[in-house]
């Protein structure tokens, strides 16, 4: 039988969690950085949300890929194979650490479109976050879902263009650690990350594949490293192409067209556009 799928746009879900100091702590061991213990009213770093909020799910609920059986807020999407495509985020003032936060989030899109690569199904959820003195993230969510290989068949890797050299570059060797620790952080147990035998054999990729959203926070923390005293206000990222764990890649940065505006972008293990940002600071 056919599920309607738009009966989903407008559906809603509020959340409440709590910064703890320790998750924090263990956020910037995973990014390698070199930062103080967390103290109450510390502010938390952009991206750090992603931390908050993941579906408390029951073992015997989750489905073969690690993410929880299809339905309930998100829609029952047939298309098994489940992807982070980007986001667009506005930070209105920072969360701190000891704050309860909470989070609303509305299912905003579900759109169907068919081309060369079969059917792809993209759901948008919207997510508002307040903390103690009010509204502190905006965030619109762009999620892909695919259909499955078959039997035998490799996962299409799309052609793309050679990054450029940016200004500010990092290398990172994305082993299983980090692919693991972020994994824990965001409490993920969407197979593609950790589970080599699943992600080649099931899946049919050539290795791990580094989550989406660590590639942004990345991103995200280069302008930390190279811009310490900057406030990230608007970023919005979009995911081109796979990265896996085969071999290091970068994530680098450069001015874009206007003062505070930053042009960001990481690399696949080819060298070509994995990731590509822009952010705005103040």
């Amino acid at each position: 039988m056919t599920v309607d799928l738009s009966q989903w746009v407008g559906r809603k879900i509020a959340q409440t969690d709590w910064i703890n100091p320790n998750r924090l702590a263990a956020w910037n061991a995973t990014l390698d950085r070199g930062d103080p213990l967390p103290r109450d009213g510390d502010p938390t770093p952009p991206g750090f949300h992603w931390t908050l909020f993941n579906p408390v799910t029951r073992q015997s609920e989750l489905g073969p890929d690690g993410h929880a059986k299809r339905g309930g807020f998100l829609p029952p999407v047939r298309q098994p194979r489940r992807m982070w495509a980007g986001g667009r985020l506005r930070f209105q003032q920072p969360l701190r650490v000891g704050e309860r936060v909470e989070q609303v989030s509305t299912i905003e899109r579900v759109e169907e479109k068919r081309g060369r690569a079969g059917t792809l199904v993209f759901v948008t959820v919207r997510h508002s976050l307040s903390g103690a003195n009010g509204l502190a993230i905006e965030e619109d969510q762009d999620l892909v879902y695919r259909d499955a290989p078959k039997p035998g068949e490799q996962a299409a890797r799309p052609a793309g263009e050679l990054a450029p050299t940016g200004q500010w570059r990092r290398q990172i060797a994305p082993d299983d650690v980090l692919l693991f620790r972020y994994s824990a952080l965001t409490f993920n147990g969407h197979r593609i990350h950790y589970d080599r035998r699943y992600v080649t054999q099931v899946e049919g990729y050539p290795g791990l594949v580094v989550h989406g959203p660590l590639l942004a926070t990345l991103l995200l923390d280069l302008i930390r490293r190279e811009l310490p005293s900057a406030v990230v206000e608007r970023f919005s990222f979009r995911a081109l192409r796979p990265t896996f764990d085969s071999s290091p890649f970068t994530v680098e940065g450069a001015p874009g067209d206007s003062p505070r505006h930053w042009r960001l972008w990481s690399t696949d293990n080819r060298g070509q556009l994995g990731v590509e940002a822009e952010a705005r600071t103040r």
